[in-house]
């Protein structure tokens, strides 16, 4: 790792410890909860999980985003075990959506230009497992749509490379500690200091242009 990726993911630690100081980090319990009548759910991750809510709250029709841990091995992981790697979880989200308003087609759009497609150690300033790029499906239909917008994006040749962006089953997801739901909400100020350092802006724009979703 480099030195300033070093200084960006210290600069999100002291960012973390802060938030926990204000908050106390219960153990999650599993989020296996059918959706709502009306309601979907879809999973991604793509790198810390604060950044990714606030793209897909824009959107009519999305109710709810929540931070989570997909993917890995132990119940009921906290975040200090996540972040270490030692689980196999992923940061993720988990979106509640109305089908009649937002599709599942748009909801993958967006979640493309908010990743690095490209990137097969992580995301941005954070590198490791946890952080790496990936659709997780719940059924059948999500799995070809995924693969299929997946499909076009590596023909359309857009991108400067390989995409490496994993289409997984979904398993259990588990919601992420209380401090970190919202985050980008009630630390308005750390959220855009670490988004800002970790260099996320800059290399969504050099990937998508200047028009892509933030």
């Amino acid at each position: 790792m480099s030195g300033l990726n070093r200084m960006r993911t210290a600069s999100r630690r002291i960012v973390l410890l802060a938030a926990a100081a204000l908050a106390f980090a219960a153990a999650p319990a599993a989020a296996q909860t059918a959706p709502k009548p009306g309601q979907a759910i879809a999973i991604f991750a793509g790198g810390c999980f604060w950044c990714m809510e606030p793209p897909f709250d824009k959107l009519d029709g999305v109710s709810a985003t929540i931070s989570g841990y997909i993917g890995g091995t132990k119940a009921n992981p906290t975040y200090e075990e996540v972040v270490a790697g030692r689980t196999g979880h992923y940061e993720a989200v988990r979106i509640e959506y109305d089908p009649a308003r937002v599709t599942y087609e748009r909801l993958l759009e967006v979640f493309w230009r908010n990743i690095d497609p490209l990137d097969g150690i992580g995301q941005f300033c954070d590198k490791g497992p946890q952080y790496l790029s990936a659709i997780f499906t719940l059924d059948q239909q999500q799995k070809g749509l995924a693969e299929a917008s997946k499909a076009a994006l590596e023909r359309s040749g857009k991108l400067p490379g390989r995409i490496v962006t994993r289409i997984l089953p979904a398993t259990v997801f588990y919601p992420a500690e209380e401090y970190h739901q919202d985050y980008y909400r009630k630390n308005q100020f750390r959220y855009a200091y670490y988004r800002r350092g970790c260099g996320r802006d800059a290399r969504l724009e050099q990937l998508w242009g200047p028009a892509a979703t933030q």
